[in-house]
């Protein structure tokens, strides 16, 4: 499972002309399920996207987490993300999970995130979107669970 993450100062998620999701300071997680991925590994990276020190403290030192500031969490689910980009110059996605399971993955997450975390928002699995964010920093990080 992958997380990109990304700390911004606000985000939102259009389908159409309409916003399904919007945060403001907090975190932007693309995110992509690979084959043999588990519900363990969305908890792994759940723990981790929640607690990763990604935030300024007062010193100016990423000491701060999600939980710590009180930020949104805004998850998308983004397949190619998994792609195989390795050789050639076409992506392959032959690494990313079927769409079932990959679903099933992402819900599980996402349902996890908002049971744990006051303040979580999405996208929709499988449509066309379009992300709009303002990312902070800019501070952006691959997590590889």
């Amino acid at each position: 499972m992958k997380g990109l993450l990304q700390r911004v100062s606000g985000a939102r998620v259009e389908v159409g002309e309409e916003v399904v999701g919007s945060i403001d300071q907090g975190l932007l997680v693309l995110v992509a399920v690979e084959p043999g991925d588990t519900e363990a590994h969305a908890a792994k990276l759940l723990h981790k996207l929640l607690n990763y020190r990604v935030f300024s403290d007062v010193d100016g030192k990423m000491n701060l987490s999600l939980a710590d500031v009180g930020g949104g969490l805004l998850l998308v689910s983004q397949f190619t993300l998994a792609a195989d980009t390795k050789s050639g110059l076409r992506p392959s996605f032959s690494t990313a999970a079927p769409p079932t399971l990959a679903q099933t993955l992402f819900n599980y997450l996402l349902e996890e995130a908002k049971r744990l975390h006051p303040t979580v928002e999405t996208g929709r699995f499988g449509a066309e979107m379009q992300v709009h964010l303002v990312n902070d920093g800019p501070v952006t990080f691959l997590l590889h669970i």
